[in-house]
């Protein structure tokens, strides 16, 4: 990302693509887990973590001021998507460390 200050549509998409890529990683991980495939539901959350590191930078920018109009509700709405999504990946890795257990007392 360049230095210019960027559109704001482009902000709200980014935000929305990398949380939306970050939920779906993470549940791909709760169903690998319920599978018992422990090992590709961490790659998968490494891969959603990578997601959100993304959609952070973009977040990050319009915490800083780097846009090219005002927040409005689609700004809102984006970091909605975001922290909904971070919320939801932290409860996977509890469910994944859940089912880890049982697989263990089986």
């Amino acid at each position: 990302m360049t230095e210019k200050k960027l559109d704001l549509e482009e902000i709200v998409f980014n935000l929305v693509l990398h949380a939306g890529n970050a939920r779906a990683k993470a549940y791909e991980a709760l169903d690998a887990a319920e599978e018992g495939n422990f090992d590709e539901s961490v790659k998968l959350l490494e891969a959603a973590d990578e997601e959100f590191v993304q959609g952070h930078k973009y977040q990050n920018l319009l915490i800083q001021g780097k846009i090219s109009e005002q927040p409005n509700f689609l700004v809102i709405h984006s970091q909605d998507h975001l922290m909904t999504a971070m919320a939801e990946k932290n409860l996977i890795k509890r469910f994944i460390k859940m089912y880890k257990k049982l697989e263990k007392n089986n």
